[in-house]
């Protein structure tokens, strides 16, 4: 058993307090959740439900397919079948109010010979569904959350045992305390600190500077900094979603990424005049190339991320971006995200934003969103409207 009962309660515990956290709104009696578990995270689903019921929720639970089964829709789908969604589905991700996702991968790499496209037309196909979660949690009306399992293929790609591997999982989630929630909440409670100093600042551009990375972002206006709000478990992050006009110059990933079934290393990738104007990748080059292609805003940047290496209690590469984008080791790490932004960075009322005011903004808009991380040693450094030049991170850590 590779989480013990009493571990596995801990890890639901952790979660509600994530769905919680990430909603603005409240819970109440009759809310509807969705558990979608993949099958290897089966008895974490087993030890969530119950919690769900007894909070007077109508739990919806979903198991995902087998990588075998993912590998046959994509070889004999046709075009039709490709973009097919299912009756109903509308109608029930525009009435969630809760959406918790157990990730437990039992391959990383079954999908590496499928045609990106094709890939991709599925994402999009699926994007007006997030779209309706996206317009509710701007309401209040939604959370969501989600985490990782350990499963033996995470251990292979990430070069642990599965116990080591199922270890760095526990404590990253403080599954090792007596009350990893309280732990989470304290957390939350410092971090808070941090946003509210960044999210002050009049910025014109950050520059981010490492052996491999030269890039200069614009934040843009009416911008918020976000983060360990409960979304992700685990999650060590204070990020924000830029004007993705203002990017330019070069950024690079040293850690590799696993994504849709493929392995894709070392991306490089240059800026110019906002959009992505060149990209290189030591594997996985064509993926990379087709996944930035997807859409109109594939290319452009969505998010922008730091984490101080203080908080982290994750010191390995674990073939997981969940874990890999929230590594704090000796330098910490920024990542990078193309496509999507996360509306909720704007400063006002998310809920009033319409398609108008977040093009006129920068907000991107993709059915894409790919984190790539770097963590190297860094230096942010945060050119203010007023001239000043101001380091807010270095060596890992936020110095504010």
């Amino acid at each position: 058993m590779i989480f013990t009962q009493e571990q596995l309660e801990k890890y639901a515990d952790v979660l509600l307090w994530g769905l919680k956290t990430a909603r603005t709104g409240s819970y109440k009696k009759g809310d509807i959740v969705l558990v979608q578990s993949d099958l290897a995270a089966i008895s974490l689903a087993e030890a969530l439900q119950p919690k769900l019921l007894d909070m007077g929720m109508n739990v919806v639970v979903r198991i995902g397919g087998t990588p075998k089964m993912e590998r046959n829709f994509y070889e004999r789908t046709n075009r039709r079948q490709l973009v097919f969604v299912a009756p109903g589905e509308r109608e029930l991700y525009g009435s969630l109010n809760g959406r918790i996702f157990l990730h437990a991968p039992e391959s990383l790499t079954h999908l590496q010979d499928i045609d990106p496209k094709k890939i991709g037309k599925v994402l999009i196909a699926r994007k007006p569904l997030r779209d309706l979660t996206e317009k509710r949690e701007e309401k209040g009306l939604f959370g969501w959350t989600l985490c990782l399992f350990p499963t033996a293929e995470l251990a292979r790609k990430a070069g642990l045992s599965l116990k080591r591997y199922a270890d760095q999982v526990g404590r990253a989630c403080y599954l090792d305390h007596d009350d990893p929630a309280r732990e989470w909440k304290s957390i939350h409670r410092k971090v808070a600190i941090i946003k509210q100093w960044l999210s002050s600042l009049p910025v014109k551009a950050f520059h981010i500077e490492s052996d491999s990375t030269d890039l200069r972002v614009t934040p843009g206006e009416h911008r918020q900094w976000l983060g360990i709000s409960g979304h992700n478990i685990p999650s060590f992050e204070i990020f924000l979603s830029p004007d993705w006009r203002g990017t330019e110059g070069v950024y690079y990933a040293d850690q590799p990424s696993f994504r849709s079934g493929n392995y894709i290393e070392k991306v490089r990738l240059t800026f110019k005049k906002g959009s992505v104007a060149n990209v290189e990748a030591e594997k996985g080059l064509e993926f990379a190339k087709k996944q930035i292609a997807m859409d109109a805003g594939a290319g452009r940047v969505g998010e922008f991320s730091l984490t101080d290496r203080r908080f982290s209690r994750i010191n390995h590469f674990m073939a997981s971006t969940l874990f890999d984008e929230n590594f704090g080791g000796r330098y910490g790490n920024c990542h990078l995200a193309v496509g999507a932004s996360y509306s909720d960075t704007y400063s006002g009322d998310p809920s009033k934003l319409t398609k108008t005011m977040k093009k006129a903004l920068g907000f991107n808009n993709s059915a894409l969103h790919w984190d790539l991380v770097n963590t190297e040693k860094k230096t942010v450094t945060a050119h203010l409207k007023t001239g000043e030049k101001v380091v807010i991170y270095d060596g890992g850590i936020f110095r504010w």
